[in-house]
């Protein structure tokens, strides 16, 4: 696979950067691209329509690496919008829990806002008040409509609205964006989540990290969730760990237990940014 550092590569959908898409849009004529569309450094056909980031629906065949993982926006102004941690991962696997045990966590110490993503419900954001996790003011719930992952990588303007206003009702130093329940192609745009967590748990079985995705392959920080589960679904943890290092080339996971807020960490994890937030004192 092409390097990352120009191009976002998530489950079959590609983001440029301004200055790419400027550069390649002019390109198209005698590419084999059509109307609109340009041919990037990669070879694949790019375009862009209805507000939508570059993008193209040719299919890729890897799930990316860690060393070549989009980086975070250096020009990134956090005057609008605090640092933003997405939280991503298949329906089922602990996100909303580990939104309810970071605030737990943090809450006291630090001002935080939350913004939850569902389909045609506010049931994680009713969770999150529910349980008390931040006082409902500083939570929002988004309806996405459709798939997810578009409102955390196509199109994140109904995340981006949210987060900037709470950020600045609150002053916010932390904001948690947790993405609808989607498959493991899913991940966050730079554009949205500085960083970036995704989870599975132990009930999909010990294969799930080496098949990969680029959740699992290119997210900041990999959780392994319901490590109680492993012996009833006849899961191998070692395994997992295996294939973890494997497959994020030695990029920090942890296995978890969300709901009891038990976390055993990795060697290679002991700078991420999730271990200090999570033993924080």
């Amino acid at each position: 696979m092409a390097s990352q550092d120009h191009h976002h590569h998530h489950g079959g959908h590609s983001h440029d950067d301004d200055h790419h898409h400027r550069h390649h849009h002019g390109d198209a004529a005698g590419k084999g691209a059509g109307a609109g569309s340009w041919v990037g450094e990669d070879g694949r056909v790019w375009h862009s329509h209805d507000g939508l980031a570059p993008h193209s629906h040719e299919p890729i065949y890897s799930a990316g690496d860690f060393s070549k993982r989009a980086p975070p926006l250096d020009s990134r102004s956090f005057a609008d919008r605090a640092f933003t941690v997405g939280i991503g991962g298949p329906v089922g696997t602990g996100k909303t829990a580990l939104m309810l045990a970071l605030c737990t966590c943090l809450r006291d110490k630090y001002s935080l806002a939350a913004v939850t993503n569902d389909i045609f419900t506010k049931e994680d954001g009713e969770f999150l008040v529910k349980h008390g996790a931040l006082p409902e003011e500083r939570i929002r719930a988004v309806e996405t409509g459709g798939c997810p992952h578009a409102a955390i990588r196509e199109d994140i303007s109904i995340n981006l609205g949210p987060l900037e206003e709470l950020s600045n009702l609150y002053k916010a130093d932390l904001l948690l964006c947790e993405s609808g329940g989607d498959n493991l192609a899913a991940n966050f745009s730079r554009e949205l989540a500085d960083y970036i967590i995704y989870i599975i748990d132990v009930s999909g079985g010990d294969k799930i990290p080496r098949t990969g995705g680029p959740g699992i392959t290119q997210a900041d920080l990999l959780v392994i969730n319901k490590t109680d589960l492993a012996s009833a679904v006849g899961a191998d943890l070692a395994v997992m760990e295996r294939d973890a290092l494997r497959m994020r080339e030695g990029g920090p996971f942890v296995f978890a237990q969300v709901q009891d807020q038990t976390m055993h960490t990795h060697a290679h994890m002991r700078s991420s940014l999730f271990l200090v937030i999570i033993v924080m004192p």
